[in-house]
């Protein structure tokens, strides 16, 4: 789904997709990339998607925006109670069906370039699972946006697909077995790449198959 347009646009719109089929409770999605000192909505799967965008950029509040300022996810499960960002919370509830939000922040070559935006219409639907599932997805989206900026081409991209793939399962996984950050989790499979003399896709490919089988230490 990922990789298959042929445009920069067709794949940002297929990582939305994407989220609604990958990550558990996802209703509408959202990807927005920061250009220079503004925030803007590269593509989203509906109009609601476009306006909560819209909302935390007017507000300058929420998780989206957060997300692209701090490695840790961005999650508001119900947006009915106390929540991070009231003032956007409130516009949520009383224009839109959406009740549970969350963000991913995005790099490009390690700079902090967007975020991946996820939206619940049920509350309470993002829990420990989605989440481990939307950091795995953000990983890719993450890989994908850094090459369209140097521009590779899309067969680049699905050549690279089956590392990719094992890395973001590998950094998904360090996330939930350590309790840490996206960012964090990359950092120890480099660190362990180097100390090992071994390629962190191999790294990555050895840890989820040690996980599959139950040997994860």
């Amino acid at each position: 789904m990922l990789y298959s347009g042929s445009e920069a646009s067709d794949i940002y719109s297929a990582i939305c997709v994407a989220a609604t089929v990958l990550v558990p409770g996802c209703d509408r999605a959202s990807v927005m990339l920061r250009r220079g000192d503004k925030h803007s909505t590269v593509a989203a799967t509906d109009d609601v998607a476009q306006r909560i965008d819209e909302f935390e950029r007017r507000l300058g509040q929420g998780p989206c925006v957060d997300a692209i300022a701090d490695a840790r996810p961005q999650i508001d499960t119900d947006l009915r109670g106390h929540s991070t960002w009231p003032e956007l919370a409130r516009a949520i509830v009383e224009t839109t069906p959406v009740r549970g939000v969350m963000g991913f922040r995005l790099l490009i070559d390690e700079r902090k370039a967007g975020a991946l935006n996820l939206f619940s219409d049920t509350p309470g639907a993002f829990d420990a699972a989605a989440a481990g599932a939307a950091s795995v997805l953000a990983s890719f989206t993450s890989v994908t946006i850094t090459a369209i900026s140097r521009g590779d081409d899309v067969e680049s991209l699905r050549n690279g697909l089956a590392s990719n793939r094992e890395i973001g399962q590998a950094i998904g996984l360090l996330m939930a077995m350590e309790n840490i950050s996206s960012d964090e989790a990359f950092d120890v499979l480099r660190r362990t790449s180097q100390e090992v003399n071994l390629k962190i896709a191999d790294l990555a490919r050895a840890l989820v198959s040690s996980h599959a089988s139950g040997k994860t230490e």
